[in-house]
C-alpha cells in the first residue's frame, strides 16, 4: 500500500502444558517459552509498531511469591527491549547461580518470566496517544488470584458509550473511557461475579482456603465470556488470563478479526496469523485451526483445551483487508488469494492499454503488491498462450510471424523503488507529506520516451495522496505516453470501525470523487438529505447506512474516472488512468472472507451502520474527528 494507514493489533498467546523441568530437560533452558513468544510476536511485527507488552502467570506458586510478571514497551523496538529484558534474568542466574539455571523449582518461585502462560501482544493504536498506559495486556488486579485478569486484542468497539453506562449502571467508576478500559472492566465484572457465586456455593462446607483452589478449578471461562461480551458491537480477537492459570481467547461473532491456533502435547499456542505458527513451531498448516466466531478458545488452570461458543455466531464476514494486504502473503491461503486478485484485473487492464502489449511496462508498487503482480503476469502468460493458439491454428503467419509470437513476452521491469522507510520513524501527517515525494526513485531508461505505457500495481488506493505527490511524477519524467495505476483492492468507500485506523470520510480518494461528481451535477441537495437522515438517525441501534444513497447515482467507472482526474497533477503530461478491483471479482479471490465493508458500506453490526453515518455528519459539519 502505498498510502499510509494504521496496521490492526497482533495476539500472541502461549501455554505450556507441562512442568517447567520438561522444557528444562528436553530444551536446555528456561527460556524456551520466552523464545518462542519472540518469534511468534518478532513474526507478527508488521501488525504494530507504537508498542508491545507481555505478561506471565505463575501457576500454584506459594503465597508471597510475585507470580504475575508484565512488560511492556513503547521504545523505537518494543519486543527487542522487552525480551532483553527478559533474557537478562535469565543470563544473571546463569552467570551468578549456574546450579539453579537447570533447577525449575527454584527458578519458579525466584525468577520473574519462569510461569506456564504468556500472553504477548503488539500495538498500532488507532485511539490516543503513544503511551505506556494504552499499551496491552491492560492488568485488573486483586488479591484473589482468580479475580485477576490480564487483557490483551485485536479489537475495536463501535458501542463504547453505551458499554460505558453500563459499567455505571454495575456501580463501577472506570478510569477511562476506551473500549479498551470498558472491555476489561466488564469481563472483570462478570469474572468477580462467577468467583463470588462459586464462593457463596461453598461457603460453610470448606473453609475460605479450599474454597479459593476449588475456584480455581471450577471456574469457568465460557461463562464470563457469555455474561460478559452479549453487549459488544466491534470487531474483535480478544484474550485473557486469569492469575490462577486459566485463560481465553475470544473471537466476535463475525469473524472480523482473525485469531489462529494449534495444540499439541507441550503446548497451546495463538496468534493473529498461521504464519508465526508454523514458524515458531514447525509444524504443518493443517495442524494449525481457526477460532470459530462466536467461540472463544478457552484454556482451563490444568492446561485442557476447550474451543466454546459464548455468543451466538452471525453471518461470517471476515475482513478482507487483512487478506489483501495486513497478513505476512507466506500464508499458502492468502498467497494465493492475493495472486487471484492480479489475475482477475487482467481483462481491466488490457482495456486500459488497448491490449497493446508490445508497448506497455509492467511493474507494482509496494513490495506487499509483489503477489498480486505475480498473479497479473501469470494471466498475462496465459492470455498471451491463448493468442498463440488462435494465430497458429486459425490463421495463417509467416514463418517471421511464428517467431515474433512465440519468442513474444511481457515486459517486467522494477519501475519504482522506495529509498525510505517513511511509516517507521515519521508519524507527523504534515511532516510526511512533505518528504513523501522523496521516498520514491524510479528506473531510467527501461520505457520507450513517448511510446510505452506504464502499468503498476498496488494493493489498494486509500488516499491517493501518495500517487498524486510523488508517484505520478517520477513516472511523467521517463515520459510515457499514459500511466495505468490498477489497485488489487476495489474503491475504499467507507470508513472502517473494528480495528484499522481508516476513519475519516473526507480522506477517502473515492468520498473525494464522488462529493466532486455531485457538485459537477448540481446534486448538492443529496448530501444535505443524506445529512438530515443521518442526523435523525443519531441515538438509534438499528439505522441503515445512509451515506450509500451518495454513491449510488454513479458507476464504478465514474468514480474511478474522476479519481484519475483528482490525483493527476496539471503539469502531468502523460495520460493517467486509475483502476479499480471489482467487488465481484475480491469474492471469487477471497470466498471465504467476505468482509467488505469499506468497499460496500455492508457492515456485519449495527456499530458499523451508526459509524458511518456518524462520519458522514462529522464531514458535514466540518469536524476533524473520529466517528468511534
Amino acid at each position: 500500500m502505498s498510502d499510509v494507514i494504521k496496521h490492526e493489533c497482533g495476539i500472541a498467546m502461549i501455554r505450556l502444558r507441562k512442568p517447567l523441568s520438561y522444557y528444562l530437560e528436553k530444551y536446555g533452558t528456561p527460556a524456551y517459552a520466552a523464545n518462542k513468544l519472540y518469534l511468534l510476536m518478532e513474526k507478527q511485527h508488521n501488525r504494530g509498531q507504537d508498542g508491545a507488552g507481555v505478561v506471565n502467570i505463575k501457576v500454584d506458586v506459594n503465597p508471597g511469591i510475585r507470580y504475575i510478571s508484565r512488560y511492556r514497551s513503547i521504545e523505537p523496538q518494543p519486543i527487542a527491549s522487552i525480551f532483553k529484558k527478559i533474557n537478562k534474568k535469565y543470563f544473571k542466574v546463569k552467570k551468578t547461580n549456574p546450579d539453579h539455571y537447570t533447577d525449575a523449582e527454584w527458578l519458579t518461585q525466584n525468577v520473574p518470566f519462569t510461569g506456564t502462560v504468556w500472553l504477548g501482544h503488539l500495538r498500532y493504536g488507532t485511539h490516543g496517544g503513544n503511551s505506556i498506559e494504552s499499551t496491552h495486556p491492560m492488568l485488573r488486579q486483586n488479591n484473589w488470584r482468580s479475580r485477576n485478569l490480564a487483557v490483551a486484542g485485536n479489537f475495536n468497539m463501535t458501542n463504547v458509550d453505551e458499554l460505558f453506562a453500563l459499567l455505571l449502571s454495575l456501580g463501577q467508576h472506570p478510569k477511562d473511557k476506551v473500549d479498551t478500559v470498558t472491555v476489561m472492566e466488564k469481563i472483570g465484572h462478570f469474572l468477580d461475579l462467577e468467583n463470588q457465586e462459586l464462593f457463596d456455593k461453598y461457603k460453610g462446607h470448606y473453609s475460605n482456603q479450599e474454597i479459593t483452589e476449588i475456584i480455581e478449578n471450577e471456574l469457568n471461562l465460557g461463562n464470563v465470556l457469555r455474561r460478559a461480551c452479549k453487549d459488544f458491537d466491534g470487531g474483535y480477537a480478544m484474550a485473557g488470563v486469569a492469575g490462577h492459570g486459566a485463560s481465553f481467547v475470544a473471537r466476535d461473532p463475525a469473524g472480523i478479526r482473525p485469531a489462529y491456533y494449534y495444540v499439541d502435547d507441550e503446548v497451546v499456542v495463538v496468534a493473529s496469523e498461521k504464519p508465526p505458527i508454523k514458524t515458531a513451531f514447525d509444524v504443518n498448516y493443517g495442524e494449525i485451526h481457526e477460532i470459530k466466531p462466536g467461540h472463544a478458545l478457552i484454556i482451563n488452570k490444568q492446561g485442557d483445551v476447550t474451543e466454546e461458543k459464548f455468543i451466538e455466531p452471525i453471518e461470517k464476514k471476515s475482513c478482507s483487508f487483512e487478506r489483501i494486504y495486513f497478513s505476512r502473503g507466506t500464508d499458502p491461503d492468502i498467497y494465493r488469494e492475493r495472486k487471484e486478485l492480479g489475475r482477475l484485473l487482467l481483462p481491466q487492464i488490457l482495456k486500459s492499454i488497448n491490449s497493446d502489449l508490445k508497448n506497455a511496462v509492467f511493474s507494482y508498487i509496494p513490495n506487499t503488491a509483489e503477489t498480486s503482480y505475480l498473479g497479473m503476469i501469470e494471466g498475462l502468460e496465459d492470455y498471451l498462450s491463448e493468442r498463440r493458439k488462435e494465430v497458429l491454428i486459425d490463421g495463417k503467419p509467416t514463418l517471421d510471424d511464428v517467431a515474433e509470437i512465440l519468442d513474444f513476452r511481457p515486459r517486467v521491469e522494477k519501475i519504482i523503488i522506495k529509498d525510505a522507510k517513511l511509516r517507521t520513524f515519521i508519524t507527523d501527517e504534515d511532516h510526511r507529506h512533505e518528504l513523501v515525494e522523496h521516498v520514491y526513485d524510479t528506473t531510467y531508461e527501461v520505457v520507450k520516451k513517448d511510446k510505452d505505457s506504464i502499468v503498476l500495481i498496488d494493493d489498494s488506493i486509500v488516499r491517493g495522496t501518495t500517487i498524486e505527490r510523488s508517484i505520478l511524477n517520477l513516472l511523467d519524467k521517463i515520459h510515457p505516453t499514459k500511466i495505468v495505476i490498477v489497485s488489487s483492492a476495489p474503491q475504499i468507500r467507507f470508513p472502517d470501525c473494528y480495528g484499522i485506523d481508516m476513519s475519516r470520510m473526507k480522506d477517502f480518494i473515492a468520498f473525494r470523487a464522488v462529493i466532486a461528481l455531485i457538485k459537477e451535477n448540481g446534486m448538492e441537495s443529496l448530501l444535505e438529505d443524506v445529512y438530515n437522515k443521518c442526523i435523525a438517525s443519531i441515538g438509534e441501534k438499528n439505522s441503515p447506512n445512509y451515506v450509500k444513497e451518495i454513491y449510488a447515482p454513479f458507476t464504478d467507472d465514474q468514480l474511478s474516472d474522476k479519481i484519475s482526474e483528482i490525483v493527476t497533477p496539471k503539469h502531468v503530461k502523460a495520460k493517467v488512468q486509475i483502476v479499480f478491483q471489482t467487488v465481484e471479482n475480491l469474492h471469487k479471490a477471497c470466498p471465504k472472507h467476505l468482509g467488505d465493508w469499506y468497499f460496500t458500506g455492508n457492515y456485519p453490526t449495527p456499530g458499523g451502520n451508526k459509524v458511518v453515518n456518524q462520519a458522514f455528519v462529522n464531514y458535514m459539519e466540518g469536524k476533524l474527528v473520529r466517528a468511534y
